[in-house]
């Protein structure tokens, strides 16, 4: 819902502007693609790597863990009919203890690679941000929209898209 709004209120704030950038109040827009500026840097591709990385270490563990279970579920049916009803059950039980253990396992990894997303891309997107800020102030840009949101952005003119503006500022660290 919140978004919805959101999306309206800078709808209207476009139109209010009738793509043109300068209202009689001094009022301007900048544009900005933040996922080019974003693969422009090292760190973000490091990260990116990073994340792939552990990703497919624990990938690899989850579906070795997987086939193995499986293996063993095939060797219980194959077994099951000279199996006493009791070891049936406790074979089953044991195979269900350990699909559970790989699902916990599952999910703790994955929150485990979030965290870790996290933790990589939040000093990205300061940033970012703050190169944002910098070229906006620099060019007296009273707003900066969003490029790659495209129930934002539904016309602008390139001429105002900052998006190497900010990536120069990014790499000269200035």
């Amino acid at each position: 819902m919140k978004r919805v709004l959101l999306t309206l209120c800078l709808f209207l704030i476009c139109f209010i502007l009738s793509n043109n950038t300068t209202t009689s109040q001094g009022f301007t827009v900048g544009i900005v693609d933040v996922e080019a500026i974003v693969k422009e840097l090292p760190e973000a591709q490091a990260a990116d790597k990073e994340l792939i990385e552990l990703s497919k270490k624990y990938q690899d563990t989850i579906i070795e863990w997987r086939n193995s279970l499986e293996t063993k579920y095939q060797n219980y049916e194959k077994q099951k009919g000279m199996m006493a009803p009791n070891k049936q059950q406790e074979e089953l039980e044991k195979l269900q203890k350990e699909a559970q253990d790989l699902q916990n396992f599952s999910r703790l990894k994955e929150d485990e690679i979030g965290k870790r997303r996290d933790d990589l891309l939040e000093p990205i997107r300061v940033k970012v941000k703050e190169a944002i800020e910098s070229v906006a102030k620099s060019e007296k840009l009273s707003m900066v929209l969003a490029k790659d949101n495209a129930s934002v952005v539904m016309y602008f003119d390139s001429k105002f898209d900052i998006t190497f503006r900010v990536i120069d500022k990014i790499k000269r660290g200035k």
